[in-house]
C-alpha cells in the first residue's frame, strides 16, 4: 500500500511524541491531531506523571485540541497515534467526532479499531475511518524496547 507522504510525515510526529513519553517512564504513545494540514493538539502518554488513568496520548491530544479551536467537537480533525487505540480512547474519539485515524502499531489485545473489538464501526456513533500499520515497525520497536527495558528493571 502506498502511503501519503502527509500521513508518514504526520505519524513521525506522533513518533516523536512518544519518544518523548519513553524518555518520561511512560509507555511510550504518542498521538497529534490534524485539521486542514495544520496541527491543532499534541499528545503523549502521562498517566505516571499526571498519575491518571486518563491520561493516554489520544486523550491529551483531544483535549489540546479541544482547546485550541474552542470546541468539543472535532469534525473536520484526523489523529494519528502511534497505536491502536484502546476502547476508552476510542470512545473519546467518537465522542469528540474526529473523521479519520491513522495509528502504527496493532494491539491484538485491546485494540479498538479492529483488533480485538472495532468501536469505529458501531450503530448510533459517527462512522470513523481508521487505517493501521502506518510506520508499523518504528512504532512497534519503541513499544518493544519500553517494555523489554521495564521487564529487565
Amino acid at each position: 500500500m502506498m502511503i501519503n507522504p502527509f500521513v508518514t510525515q504526520m505519524m513521525k510526529e506522533a513518533l516523536s511524541l512518544a519518544k518523548e513519553a519513553y524518555d518520561s517512564g511512560e509507555i511510550p504513545v504518542g498521538a497529534i491531531i490534524v485539521k486542514n494540514g495544520e496541527i491543532v493538539g499534541r499528545g503523549r502518554n502521562m498517566r505516571e506523571e499526571k498519575q491518571s488513568a486518563l491520561s493516554h496520548a489520544e486523550t491529551e491530544a483531544i483535549a489540546e485540541a479541544c482547546r485550541n479551536l474552542n470546541s468539543w467537537r472535532l469534525d473536520g480533525c484526523h489523529m494519528f497515534v502511534t497505536l491502536e487505540p484502546c476502547p476508552m480512547c476510542a470512545g473519546a474519539i467518537a465522542a469528540a467526532r474526529l473523521d479519520r485515524v491513522y495509528f502504527g502499531a496493532f494491539d491484538k489485545a485491546l485494540g479498538a479499531a479492529g483488533s480485538a473489538v472495532n468501536l469505529f464501526d458501531m450503530k448510533g456513533t459517527k462512522r470513523i475511518d481508521a487505517f493501521g500499520g502506518i510506520l508499523e515497525e518504528e512504532c512497534t520497536e519503541i513499544l518493544r524496547l519500553f517494555f523489554e527495558k521495564t521487564r529487565n528493571n
